[in-house]
């Protein structure tokens, strides 16, 4: 990882409200809601759980077995168990070196915590290695917008108010420099899609709030 989200885990909530006016709990629910759509009690992998609010809308939609959550953060994991208890397992690994057998789970997911990956191919290899054939995947990510227009206001919010918010609510104006500049290093759209269809992958994208977030959907052939 990129930086050292122990540090930010007691705020890291509450910021991400803040920060998305609330949208990126809807962005969750319309990914878990896909991901989830007629499976009767999946084995769930949530890579990168950071606090466990992907986990958490994962059990909301009646997943019976413990989703797994894999994080490098230990305090951020023990914010996620806080909000799970017996409804997950918690892992404090690498995303990149994922200690499962091949094809073990039915969906693997994750939420804003793949763009942070040293190396994302690395970490992509893992996630469809460790999903069944037939199974799924959903990536939920930040993003740059593809207008102009909106990414002109995009970038006014993302490098100035977002650290802004970062000093004054967490403390931590670093951690929220680096949020920034970790979104427009990150691929998107057709360049995310084919490193996704290289690894057996069906992909495709569906974009949120003018592509500020992205949606990739997979299933495994």
């Amino acid at each position: 990882m990129a930086y050292d989200f122990n540090t930010i885990a007691s705020s890291y909530d509450r910021l991400n409200y803040i920060m998305t006016a609330g949208m990126d709990r809807l962005w969750r629910r319309r990914g878990v809601r896909w991901l989830m759509r007629g499976l009767v009690n999946p084995k769930t992998l949530d890579v990168a759980a950071g606090t466990g609010d992907l986990a958490v809308e994962i059990c909301s939609c009646g997943a019976a077995l413990p989703v797994v959550c894999v994080d490098l953060s230990e305090k951020m994991l023990a914010v996620a168990e806080s909000k799970l208890s017996e409804n997950g397992e918690y892992i404090v690994a690498d995303a990149e070196h994922l200690p499962f057998q091949d094809c073990c789970f039915d969906c693997v997911a994750s939420a804003f915590g793949i763009r942070n990956f040293l190396h994302l191919d690395r970490g992509l290899s893992e996630m469809a290695r460790v999903l069944k054939i037939d199974g799924r995947l959903l990536i939920l990510e930040l993003s740059t917008p593809d207008s102009r227009f909106v990414r002109f206001f995009y970038n006014i919010y993302a490098h100035h108010i977002i650290p802004w918010l970062g000093s004054h609510i967490a403390g931590n104006r670093e951690a929220y420099t680096y949020l920034p500049n970790s979104i427009e290093r990150f691929p998107k759209g057709d360049a995310m899609l084919q490193k996704l269809e290289s690894l057996g992958l069906r992909a495709e994208q569906r974009k949120f709030f003018f592509g500020v977030c992205r949606m990739y959907i997979c299933v495994k052939r």
